[in-house]
């Protein structure tokens, strides 16, 4: 097959570097617990021709646009009745991926720069499927959801994500691998699912808590958490939210009145 040479529209920032874009499919594990990939916002399709190749790998696309739809239609025929038309934020996976009961999938991208705090969100709410992610993304992001406690990037999306996946920071991508170069440098970084099914704790006060306390991450934890009512005496209410592992949270949430 030849290779895809991405094109310019629509604002949109596509990958024109071949190797990066080889590397970033190689990220994705060549076994697991999964079979079925969603490639979220193919365009025109330069990750796809090396994913597609892939024999362990049941592929779908996610792409919005029309004219990327007509492209992907042209060049990879074999996955029309396998492309999605629509937002992956409105995507039921479930439905559309055939899922069977309790089977994980994996997702793979180069995720839209004003999207991809939401794409994660959409995957952290259905863990129990998304056993593995590979994406670029703006660097910033990646370094922010890839980031441990004491880091200023640290924040809400680390510690959500952090709890139930592994995370590893690959690589920087540079402004000049794309077309048109955007102004700041892309990472890609791979989650893979980790152990926990459940956190040791009322998931619904976990979550809430780490929202308030990164909301006000500039006071301690005595103070920025005070909203969720009585909790008892620990030294990790002397710290701001940035210093803490998820694993503190739910400590914290154990010990609410």
């Amino acid at each position: 097959m030849s290779k895809v040479r991405p094109k310019k529209h629509l604002g949109q920032h596509f990958l024109n570097d071949l190797s990066a874009a080889k590397q970033i499919v190689d990220a994705l594990s060549p076994e697991g617990k999964y079979t079925k990939v969603i490639e979220v916002g193919p365009g025109m399709g330069v990750l796809t021709q090396y994913l597609q190749p892939r024999t362990d790998l049941d592929l779908y696309l996610a792409e919005i646009d029309t004219e990327s739809i007509v492209y992907l239609a042209e060049h990879f025929p074999e996955l029309k009745e396998k492309t999605f038309e629509a937002d992956f934020l409105q995507l039921h996976l479930e439905e559309k991926m055939e899922l069977a009961k309790g089977e994980k999938i994996a997702i793979i991208g180069n995720f839209p720069y004003n999207i991809s705090s939401q794409i994660f969100f959409k995957a952290f709410d259905q863990r129990d499927k998304v056993d593995e992610i590979v994406c670029m993304l703006q660097k910033e992001v990646a370094m922010r959801i890839a980031s441990g406690p004491g880091n200023k990037t640290y924040g809400i999306l680390s510690v959500l994500l952090q709890a139930f996946y592994d995370i590893e920071y690959l690589f920087t991508v540079l402004p000049d691998a794309f077309t048109p170069p955007p102004k700041v440098d892309s990472g890609v970084i791979r989650l893979k699912r980790n152990s926990n099914v459940n956190l040791d704790c009322d998931e619904r006060k976990f979550f809430t808590m780490v929202k308030m306390a990164f909301n006000q991450r500039r006071k301690k934890l005595s103070n920025s958490i005070k909203g969720m009512g009585e909790i008892g005496e620990s030294p990790l209410l002397d710290l701001r939210a940035e210093r803490l592992h998820y694993t503190d949270f739910v400590t914290l949430v154990n010990l609410l009145k």
